[in-house]
């Protein structure tokens, strides 16, 4: 426990704006040591890498088990902070997403992704529905390991293309994110984002930490952290690139025998 509490303060710490913490996602305890090696501040996995490296699909689809002792064995191969997603909190339910939290805390996570979108849908649960359930992974998360990180994800630009995204959209994630701060979260994940202009208004306007994932229509890190972001993950990107190169290298050698 006093490790996690250490690695907790860490995390935290490590969130500054204008200096992003850059969380290059994984999937396994390989994936992790190897990052680590790289020389990784911190270690985050992404719920779509995981549950691909499983064979299933993204989406809660992964067995909540299975997804918990592959975190356990995550945390017990590096000796950095670890963060996991728990995409929706596996259930609707504040009482369900509390006992979400907390076997993810006592795996030794020290912070966690938290998605508003109903899985299985192209909804997001309504604002005092999302800070119930984050009030409710605030204090499942402090009974474990005080200082856990809250990352709240607002799925408002991954439901339309880049290209569409609106001042008024971004007024929604701003009204989701101060509530959700209230709530008890720690960080404002906007996944899908990419215009300049959103993202630095972004930043401005809410007090959280603010991450963006690095996809490839986004601002090179450089630029992100000159509009603020504080948070710069890749989410399955390093996965898919992998599982590329390893099919390309399996025709290669297929096509010489």
């Amino acid at each position: 426990m006093p490790q996690s509490i250490d690695h907790a303060k860490t995390f935290h710490a490590l969130h500054k704006k204008g200096d992003p913490l850059i969380l290059f996602n994984i999937w396994d305890p390989g994936s992790a040591t190897a990052v680590a090696a790289a020389g990784a501040k911190a270690i985050a996995t992404g719920s779509a890498p995981v549950a691909m490296a499983h064979g299933f699909s993204d989406g809660e689809q992964i067995p909540l088990d299975l997804a918990m002792d592959n975190l356990r064995r995550i945390v017990a191969a590096v000796d950095l902070p670890v963060t996991g997603d728990l995409e929706s909190g596996y259930g609707a339910a504040p009482e369900t997403v509390a006992e979400t939290v907390t076997h993810a805390c006592k795996a030794g996570a020290i912070g966690f992704n938290f998605e508003d979108q109903i899985i299985g849908t192209s909804d997001l649960f309504a604002i005092a529905d999302q800070c119930a359930r984050i009030a409710a992974a605030r204090k499942a998360a402090d009974a474990v390991t005080p200082s856990i990180f809250i990352n709240a994800r607002t799925d408002i630009f991954l439901k339309a293309k880049p290209d569409t995204h609106t001042d008024a959209m971004l007024d929604a994630a701003i009204e989701r994110a101060k509530a959700y701060e209230q709530a008890g979260a720690d960080g404002l994940f906007a996944p899908g984002l990419a215009d300049e202009k959103l993202i630095g208004r972004l930043c401005e306007q809410v007090p959280l930490p603010v991450n963006i994932i690095a996809l490839p229509h986004v601002p090179e890190t450089n630029v992100l952290a000159g509009l603020g972001v504080a948070r710069v993950s890749y989410g399955p990107v390093p996965y898919r690139r992998m599982v590329k190169w390893l099919e390309d290298q399996a025709k290669q050698a297929f096509s010489v025998s």
